[in-house]
């Protein structure tokens, strides 16, 4: 029976795949091996898969310190590139040791390239710099970042000289780093301020005129508006009111702007501040409430030919939403699965953070629900998930997960194969 034990541990694979970083052939034989093919459910038991990933981890940290010594390159090129690296791997992993560590350096490098740099380094910077206030999470460290470089992003917003996706960039990430970093909510009303002198400019006129806005300018007053609905959420019952009378009888002329990412951002805010305004007066009343709804109504069931199908798709679907909000203050709530949990958006403030979060993390959304505290606390999801915290690290790719497989079938065929040939001498098992 040895001889039969034997043949089972063989381990092949063809033509000397490696496995775990590790070659095989048909000569080879590894009972640790074949132990990693058979327990591939649990991860614990499987060193390999351990192994490689600390290697990785290991090479995934040189790369971003090959990253940070290149925001100083001569080359904008090279700059813009590395910026782009470190937003990416920050989006998709929770780095708060590495990048603690090096807050500083880092840092630097982000105001040298917006001081230095022009159009789409000064984006890559200001994307890099709300990164990194997201991975530091809420605190000193974060603080000390948006003191740092506030300043140069409020001056390239005010710019009017600057590149037009360059204050874009900075419009979303000084809303989101203010929501993240900022403890004094008189900053955070100076702060909306500089995104409200944006985007009034596209209100109808006193005279009842349209400013004439050109397409780029659109989406800078856009992304303004959003980022300000952003603060929104975090505002005192004072600062709402005085929000609620300055700017809900305006913010109406926007539904009918031209660019329908305007009018999908202005419904939005709209409901949004029915939402806030009736968590302080459930009797709360708008006065051109019919007029506003016969215009939301008219976007919800938008057929203009001279729009896109897929703008009036999107357009009728959120205005449904925002018409119901602000007739009956419903919200279509929607679910959000990550890992074995579940968050469910079930407010337009709910919605505004998830939606501005998402715009940065992009497809690591669901990872950093997981694994990243600060944005934990924000969603108030408790405590992360032993298996959670460790998921990434943990995983084996599907390419590896095909490997094993195919080795541990190879030798299984085989041995049987032995087995059942006829030409085997069964008294020698």
């Amino acid at each position: 029976m040895q001889r039969f034990i034997d043949t089972i541990t063989h381990v092949f694979t063809a033509g000397g795949q490696h496995i775990g970083g590790l070659p095989f052939s048909d000569e080879d034989t590894s009972m640790e091996t074949l132990s990693h093919c058979s327990s591939l459910s649990d991860l614990n038991s499987a060193g390999g898969v351990i192994i490689a990933d600390d290697a990785a981890q290991e090479d995934f940290q040189y790369k971003l310190r090959g990253y940070i010594d290149s925001t100083v390159d001569k080359s904008a090129k090279t700059r813009q590139g590395a910026l782009d690296g470190l937003k990416t791997a920050m989006a998709t992993r929770v780095l708060y040791e590495f990048i603690s560590e090096r807050r500083m350096t880092i840092t630097d490098s982000i105001e040298r390239c917006l001081k230095k740099g022009k159009g789409d380094e000064q984006s890559a910077a200001a994307s890099l710099a709300c990164m990194l206030c997201i991975q530091l999470g809420s605190g000193m460290e974060s603080e000390e970042v948006l003191k740092t470089l506030k300043p140069l992003l409020a001056s390239i917003l005010a710019d009017t000289s600057a590149g037009i996706q360059a204050r874009q960039a900075v419009a979303k990430s000084l809303g989101l780093c203010t929501l993240v970093a900022e403890d004094d909510i008189l900053d955070v009303q100076t702060t909306m301020e500089r995104l409200e002198s944006l985007f009034v400019r596209s209100y109808t006129r006193g005279d009842g005129t349209r400013p004439a806005v050109s397409p780029q300018n659109s989406l800078l007053h856009t992304d303004a508006l959003l980022s300000w609905a952003l603060l929104l959420t975090i505002c005192t019952a004072s600062q709402i009111r005085e929000v609620l009378c300055k700017h809900l009888p305006k913010l109406p002329s926007l539904l009918e702007s031209e660019n329908v990412k305007m009018r999908i951002a202005a419904g939005e805010t709209i409901a949004l501040l029915f939402e806030l305004a009736r968590d302080m007066d459930a009797d709360f009343e708008f006065e051109d409430g019919e007029a506003l709804c016969d215009k939301l109504s008219a976007l919800a069931t938008d057929c203009t030919k001279h729009r896109t199908k897929v703008d009036r798709r999107k357009q009728r679907s959120v205005f449904r939403d925002v018409l119901r909000a602000v007739e009956e203050g419903d919200f279509q709530s929607e679910t959000i699965r990550f890992g074995t949990e579940r968050m469910t958006i079930d407010s337009w403030s709910r919605k505004r953070m998830y939606d501005a979060f998402r715009e940065f993390v992009g497809t690591g959304m669901n990872y950093h629900l997981q694994a990243n505290e600060f944005i934990r606390d924000v969603f108030e999801l408790g405590p992360m998930l032993a298996d959670s915290a460790t998921l990434k690290t943990m995983k084996v790719s599907r390419f590896k997960r095909h490997l094993y497989n195919s080795a541990a079938f190879k030798a299984r065929t085989k041995a049987r194969n032995k087995f059942r040939d006829k030409r085997v001498d069964v008294g020698e098992f």
